[in-house]
């Protein structure tokens, strides 16, 4: 039986997304600026689903470190295959937690956060950061939020 409350959640998350992808899209294609298009970038997430910390981890020799970002104070480095960050970029996959107490090496910058999302970036077969997303609520995102916000991480790259 499909749970008409979730599956409507679910559409109107897609619609927000799709809405966010059009903004994005003319937002990003007016500036060439890295930095000021990743601020951006952040800023809208933020705002549109009221994530409880948004930002970009950026490659730098064998660490991630803190990019442009939302919320509350964040770690600066982090090592390469540590935490949801470093193993996204080591995997090169985006990952999904729904319960960040439960993973298994989580960082923990943050003790509010419950779940997270981490998509690596690739620009010239190479991983050169992450988007960085997490929530105050346990097992907040799902295959929506990875498929759009993927899309998303697409479309800063095409402008990088």
């Amino acid at each position: 039986m499909i749970d008409s409350d979730t599956t409507t959640s679910k559409d109107n998350k897609a619609k927000l997304y799709e809405s966010v992808y059009v903004q994005m899209n003319a937002l990003l294609s007016a500036e060439d600026n890295k930095i000021s298009n990743m601020a951006n970038f952040v800023a809208v997430l933020k705002t549109s689903f009221d994530f409880f910390w948004v930002g970009f981890y950026l490659v730098e020799s064998n660490e991630l470190l803190l990019g442009p970002f939302q919320g509350p104070v964040a770690c600066t480095r982090i090592t390469k295959g540590k935490g949801v960050c470093g193993t996204s970029w080591s995997s090169n996959r985006s990952i999904v937690v729904g319960d960040v107490h439960s993973y298994p090496g989580h960082i923990a910058c943050n003790a509010a956060s419950k779940s997270e999302i981490v998509i690596p970036l690739v620009y010239d077969d190479q991983v050169i950061g992450v988007l960085d997303i997490d929530s105050d609520e346990f097992d907040f995102f799902d295959e929506v939020d990875k498929e759009w916000l993927e899309k998303l991480c697409t479309c800063l790259l095409s402008v990088i």
